[in-house]
Formats: structure tokens, sequence, C-alpha cells
């Protein structure tokens, strides 16, 4: 990806997309033109502050996937390796995870190829179309690509949850509504 586009999209995914999951907002921003996204929450190998890394993703068969397009020198992906339990914000709700990367070449194939039709656009910047490549060529693109499988451990928190950032609109609307109830 070029520089100035890996630029746009830190800027987009810092100062838009992880606030709007983090308000609660994420179910609105999935379509099959901008993608589904996910914001995972690793915890930096070298701080121990909580991180947030807005990602593509696919469910299935109980699992959450995604891939790291910057390969392993994506820090949020070496941050799961060094602590692979995490949450997980997805559009419908907050899961806590343990992940484990997918060695497996049949499921790996699969799943990206998933990720990359589940990621509208962006799924085009690997340079080529996740839609019509067949599996022998996909196989050898995502050679050096990580997939990383999440298996659900129990709840983590969300926008409404303690520590969420929900409550402020969700504060103004309910006061609204007093109001125009006492009108």
């Amino acid at each position: 990806m070029p520089p100035l586009m890996r630029k746009i999209f830190w800027f987009v995914n810092k100062y838009f997309m992880v606030p709007m999951f983090r308000l609660g907002f994420g179910a609105l921003f999935g379509n099959p033109f901008s993608g589904y996204i996910m914001i995972l929450k690793p915890v930096g190998r070298k701080s121990g502050k909580v991180r947030f890394a807005p990602v593509n993703y696919a469910i299935q068969n109980g699992f959450i996937y995604c891939i790291s397009g910057g390969r392993e020198s994506s820090d949020w992906f070496r941050n799961i390796r060094a602590t692979p339990q995490l949450e997980l914000i997805l559009p419908g709700g907050a899961i806590y995870a343990r992940a484990e990367e997918v060695t497996d070449p049949d499921e790996k194939r699969i799943v990206a190829r998933q990720v990359l039709q589940n990621a509208g656009f962006a799924g085009f910047f690997e340079g080529y179309n996740p839609f019509k490549i067949s599996d022998a060529e996909l196989q050898t693109k995502i050679a050096d690509l990580p997939v990383l499988r999440f298996q659900p451990l129990g709840l983590g928190s969300g926008a409404f949850d303690s520590g969420g950032w929900a409550w402020p609109w969700a504060f103004v609307i309910t006061a609204i509504l007093v109001w125009l109830a006492m009108k």
C-alpha cells in the first residue's frame, strides 16, 4: 500500500473508526463497500496499555478471523503474539477471546478469502480481486499473510458498559425524552 494511503487509513482509523465503535455506533459502518470492521484491543507488548486496531473480519464455524495486512510487522499483530488474550469490539457487541495463528493451509485460504471479500474496497489493496482469484493463486499470494483465529472465551466490555463511551449520548437522549414528556 502506498505511504499516503497508509497515512490516510491510520488517520481515519484513529480519529473516526475507533471513536465510533467506542461510542456504540460500530454497527452503522459495516457494509459491502466500506467493509465489515471490528476493533481489536490488544495490550501493548512494551507499554502494557490497551491499544485499538480496526481490522476487517469474518465469522465462520464459531470463530472470528482477521488478517494482518501489514504482515508480521504490524504492531497490533506483534502485541497479540505477546498477549493472545484480548477483547474484540464487533458491531453487535464485545467479546473476550484468545487469538492463535491459522497454520492449516486450507483453512487459511478459505478464511483469508472471506476476510478479503468482507473488506469491501480495501480487499483489493492486496493487488488482486478476492472474488475472482483462483484458489491456487490465492494460496501463493497469502503465503506470508498472517491469519488469526479468535476463539470466544466470554463477554467483553462494550460501549454501553462501564468504561464505555456511549453514556454521554445516551444520557442526552434520555434527558431530551424526559424533557419532552414533561412538556
